[in-house]
């Protein structure tokens, strides 16, 4: 009888791709969503801000108490890496500790029940064999590990170090590899793409990567997140826009828009030219602009707050994510005073989470009447008579869903592309229907 693994990935995608390569490792387990039947137990944890270690932590005692006395529990990830002596000394409840340097070792970790903390962060590539989920059409393809940028309020350079790029041959690689699997919708993800291969002595890296990934036949779309405005250019938001391939999405957080907060953040770039960059990213025809920020940075008066506000506001962002400033120990922004107090954060985070949610309510609305090339996904979590699509120009988990309830196609296959039109907005859904393959 095969032993039984559950896993949880926790934070952001690109831990969900180091997930995927442990699973790749781990195959020959059973997948169980039950913690209680499984014989190992691992919990890829989060560790960017005080929200995230919390629920990472919680998550991990939550397994430990539902889990068998003789199974293993594991815990990996950016959280165990960054406090790594205090986590070993403070749980008992793990048997193996790990970082982000062994996710291909983890079944050797679990057959020796050993920690281990590589000196190195991994970087999957071709050579790693990884388990896609979520999706039969999609798979996230990670660029590059680490960060140059010296943001004041980031930890993540600590842990993670300095930017390391996959060369573009073992990503050309990869793509078509998963193209072989069936897979022909991709996002390019790392802590800062647009500085993809800069580590190599190329500016443009991501120019490069559109024009190798554009004569790989079977991609039928790809996107590009997490853009910072310093590695920006113009010459890519062009790139992206004459891409048969690539979509217009832009998604760049601009984290704020006072000068004196990007000063203080550390941002490596004013106001004005964050403005520039996104006027260029929204009049691309069809553009979808997504943005972060965050809310009560240390020395954030109601004057800057506003002012994000009205910025927020005024440009019409299509879809806006909002963090409430966490203090992180080790970074410059943890002595910046004064600080902004918790009650004043959240109120802060609130009043520009309405904003952000009227912006997302007219994005969707200007999606009525119109036809979108989509994938159909499957039955939506939101009904058992509704499907659930994507438009492509959407990327996946992050910008929501459209729910089908009605098509003009019979024999519908899960994973297709077919096109919508969206008839309705029904809350923070588009309600579509398909009219042809």
């Amino acid at each position: 009888m095969s032993k039984k693994l559950h896993i949880v990935s926790l934070g952001c995608t690109k831990n969900l791709v180091d997930t995927e390569v442990m699973l790749g490792r781990l195959k020959r387990f059973e997948m169980t969503d039950a913690p209680e039947e499984a014989d190992v137990i691992i919990v890829n944890t989060c560790g960017f801000i005080d929200a995230a270690k919390e629920e990472s932590i919680r998550t991990v005692l939550d397994l430990h108490e539902a889990r068998r006395e003789d199974s293993v529990l594991v815990m990996a990830g950016c959280l165990s890496e960054r406090y790594k002596e205090q986590l070993q000394k403070e749980m008992p409840e793990i048997d193996i500790f790990t970082g982000v340097g062994d996710y291909d070792r983890i079944d050797e970790l679990i057959a020796k029940k050993q920690s281990r903390f590589s000196p190195h962060v991994f970087l999957a590539d071709e050579t790693h064999e990884r388990i896609v989920t979520g999706s039969t059409s999609h798979a996230y393809v990670k660029l590059a590990e680490g960060c140059n940028q010296t943001c004041s309020f980031c930890a993540i350079p600590g842990f993670k170090g300095r930017l390391h790029s996959r060369t573009l041959e073992s990503v050309v690689k990869e793509v078509r590899r998963l193209v072989g699997q069936g897979f022909y919708d991709f996002s390019f993800i790392s802590q800062d793409s647009s500085s993809y291969l800069r580590d190599m002595g190329e500016s443009e890296g991501l120019v490069r990567l559109i024009e190798a990934i554009e004569e790989i036949e079977g991609v039928k779309s790809a996107r590009i997140l997490y853009l910072y405005p310093s590695t920006t250019s113009f010459e890519l938001i062009d790139r992206i826009a004459a891409s048969p391939i690539f979509q217009n999405y832009f998604d760049m957080p601009i984290q704020h828009i006072d000068p004196q907060i990007l000063k203080r953040m550390k941002r490596g770039v004013g106001s004005e030219k964050i403005k520039e960059l996104l006027d260029a990213m929204r009049a691309v025809p069809g553009s979808f602009v997504r943005t972060g920020v965050i809310v009560g940075f240390p020395t954030e008066t109601e004057e800057a707050f506003d002012r994000l506000c009205d910025f927020i506001e005024g440009f019409g962002f299509d879809r806006v994510s909002i963090f409430e400033y966490s203090d992180e120990e080790g970074t410059d922004a943890y002595d910046l005073k004064p600080k902004t107090d918790r009650e004043t954060i959240h109120r802060r985070a609130e009043k520009l989470g309405e904003i952000a949610r009227k912006n997302m309510e007219d994005s969707l609305q200007k999606m009525v009447g119109k036809r979108y090339e989509m994938i159909v996904e499957g039955p939506s979590e939101e009904h058992e008579y509704l499907l659930s699509a994507r438009p492509l120009v959407w990327a996946p988990d992050i910008d929501g869903e459209v729910l089908v309830n009605d098509s003009d196609v019979e024999g519908l296959e899960f994973g297709r592309l077919y096109n919508v039109e969206v008839t309705e907005i029904a809350g923070e859904h588009p309600i579509g229907r398909i009219v042809d393959a």
